[in-house]
C-alpha cells in the first residue's frame, strides 16, 4: 500500500492535519483505538477528556464555526468552596472558574464532525484498531518511509512519503520502532516530554437537576482534603444534563479514585442531593495505554513542550511530530493540538518531495 502521508494518530491533531492535506495529498490515517478522538472523550455529551476552549484560541474557534458545533459558555454564577482540613469555607463569589467556552454536545463532536469531512474527501482512509511497530527510513533518506502495522491479526507494509506522529511524544517513543533509531537528542526529548493529563483522573458526576446551582453556588471547589483537588460544573446549556466533574491525581490518597470516595465529598461539599447521582463516570488516563505509556516513570519537566527541535522534522525531513505536547501555542489545549496540525501540514505542503499520487499518475 503507497500514500502520500502517513498520520498515526486519530485524534483532533491527527484529524486535523489530514483535514488540511486532503485531497492534494493521499493521507492514511491509522489509529490503535476502537474510536477517533483520542483525548475528546464524551458520554452523553458529557466531557472524559478535553472540555474547554478559551478567548483569543482562535483555531478552535474557527474550526467550531466551519463545522457548525453548537457550543454554550461555562456556567460561572454563584459562589465557590474551600474544601480545607477544618471544615468547608463558602468564598464570595467564583475565583475559580474563568471564561470559557464548552462543547454542547461534548468535545468528540468536533473530532467525529473532522472525521466524517476528511472521510467526505478523496484521498483519505482512516484505519482504525491498528496498532503501528514500526517506521523504517533508508539510511540516505532517499526512499519513502515504511511503517508496518497490524489490523485483526494482520500485518501490512504502508509506504508514505511523509509520516506524522500525531500522539503523545512519549506514548510514540515507547511504542513504535524506528529503523534506525530516532536521533538521540529527540529521543532523550520524546522520552522526558509528560503527557498532557497522563497524571489525572477526572471523575464525572451526572444528577437529575443542577441542585447547587438553587443556593448559589457555582459548582466549583478546591480541595485540600480529596480525592478530588478540584470540582467545576460540567452542565449542559441551561443546567440540562445536570453534571459536576472533577479532577484527581491518579493515585489520591495512595489508591485509585472510586466512585465512593468521590461521591462523599460530594455530599460534604454539596450536600445529600449529591449522595443521588444518575450517573458516574472516571477516565484514568494513567491508566490508558494508548495515551499513557505503561511501565515507565511519569516524566514531569513541562518545559518540553513546545521544544523546536519538534518543529524540525528527521528521518529527511519525512518524519513529524504533531500532538498538543508539541506545540508552542496553547500546549495541552485543544488549539495547542490544531497549531501542531497547522504547522505540520504545512511543512508537508512546502516541502521539496512532490505527492507520490502526482508522480504516478
Amino acid at each position: 500500500m503507497e500514500c502520500d502521508v502517513i498520520v498515526v494518530g486519530a485524534g483532533v491533531s491527527g484529524l486535523a492535519t489530514a483535514d488540511q492535506l486532503v485531497p492534494d495529498r493521499r493521507v492514511v490515517i491509522i489509529e490503535a483505538g476502537e474510536r477517533v478522538g483520542g483525548r475528546l472523550r464524551s458520554i452523553d455529551g458529557l466531557d472524559l477528556g478535553a472540555s474547554w476552549f478559551w478567548p483569543g484560541e482562535h483555531r478552535v474557534a474557527a474550526l467550531v464555526d466551519e463545522l457548525n458545533i453548537p457550543t454554550h459558555a461555562q456556567h460561572l454564577d454563584g459562589d465557590a468552596l474551600y474544601d480545607a482540613p477544618d471544615g468547608v469555607a463558602r468564598l464570595d463569589g467564583n475565583p475559580i472558574d474563568v471564561p470559557s467556552s464548552r462543547f454542547s454536545n461534548g468535545a468528540d463532536g468536533l473530532t467525529e464532525a473532522l472525521r466524517r469531512r476528511v472521510s467526505e474527501r478523496n484521498g483519505s482512509d482512516l484505519l482504525l484498531d491498528t496498532h503501528v511497530h514500526t517506521v523504517e527510513s533508508t539510511p540516505a533518506h532517499d526512499r519513502p518511509l515504511v511503517v508496518t502495522a497490524t489490523t485483526a491479526g494482520v500485518t501490512r507494509a504502508i509506504s508514505a512519503d511523509h509520516v506524522v506522529l500525531a500522539l503523545p511524544p512519549a506514548l510514540a517513543a515507547s511504542t513504535i520502532g524506528f529503523r534506525p533509531p530516532l536521533p538521540d537528542e529527540i529521543a532523550r526529548l520524546a522520552v522526558r516530554t509528560p503527557v498532557w493529563m497522563g497524571t489525572t483522573t477526572k471523575a464525572v458526576v451526572r444528577y437529575s437537576t443542577a441542585f447547587w446551582r438553587d443556593v448559589g453556588l457555582s459548582g466549583s471547589a478546591v480541595s485540600h482534603q480529596g480525592p478530588l483537588r478540584e470540582i467545576h460544573d460540567l452542565s449542559g446549556p441551561g443546567g440540562r444534563p445536570a453534571a459536576l466533574f472533577g479532577f484527581a491525581p491518579s493515585t489520591a490518597q495512595g489508591r485509585p479514585v472510586d466512585e465512593r470516595d468521590v461521591i462523599a465529598q460530594l455530599v460534604r461539599l454539596f450536600g445529600p442531593s449529591a449522595a443521588e447521582p444518575l450517573d458516574f463516570h472516571l477516565a484514568d488516563w494513567r491508566r490508558e495505554p494508548l495515551t499513557t505509556p505503561t511501565g515507565t516513570a511519569e516524566p514531569t519537566d513541562y518545559s518540553t513542550y513546545g521544544d523546536p527541535r519538534y518543529h524540525r522534522p528527521t528521518f529527511g525531513g519525512r518524519l513529524h511530530w504533531s500532538s498538543t505536547e508539541t506545540s508552542a501555542v496553547a500546549p495541552g489545549h485543544i488549539e495547542g493540538a490544531l497549531a501542531a496540525a497547522e504547522r505540520t501540514a504545512e511543512t508537508i505542503r512546502t516541502a521539496s518531495i512532490p505527492p507520490h499520487h502526482q508522480e504516478t499518475r
